[in-house]
């Protein structure tokens, strides 16, 4: 995990499972959970600064994807961690943000996952679409398009 950079923001610092691989050139910051045998891979930024990012064992989140979440406000007082469980697979260059991905949920090539959203299990989002927010994509489907459907 050399040339990661892991960097602590309000007092909370991210914690990496000994059996995780973070490749160099991956930024961490904030309140972040990585799962054993999970893979973060080379320039993606999980910004964990206004609210909690959690990644399940054995995740892979392919090179130059942006992990963010949404802080809490009045009427949404939890905000919109993101939440991401077991065996799931973001793509490269994919955006994913204040969402919850459920075990083997698929995030597509250059996609976007918007505030709110949910990808149940064995769930997919082809590449390149757009999940607005407050979607979910239910378990054994595969959405595409802009906006995804």
């Amino acid at each position: 995990m050399g040339g990661a950079q892991f960097v602590s923001f309000g007092g909370k610092a991210p914690r990496i499972d000994p059996a995780a691989f973070v490749a160099p050139g991956a930024r961490l910051i904030g309140d972040i959970e990585l799962g054993p045998d999970a893979s973060i891979w080379y320039n993606c930024v999980l910004r964990g600064d206004v609210n909690r990012i959690r990644i399940g064992a054995r995740t892979n989140i392919q090179d130059g994807s942006v992990l963010h979440c949404d802080s809490p406000r009045p009427g949404n007082p939890e905000g919109h961690p993101t939440l991401i469980g077991e065996d799931v697979l973001i793509g490269h260059l994919a955006m994913v943000h204040g969402c919850v991905l459920e075990d083997r949920a698929f995030v597509g090539l250059g996609s976007i996952v918007m505030d709110g959203c949910r990808i149940e299990s064995d769930a997919m989002l082809a590449a390149g679409a757009m999940l607005t927010p407050g979607k979910t994509i239910p378990s054994g489907q595969l959405w595409a398009g802009r906006p995804a459907k």
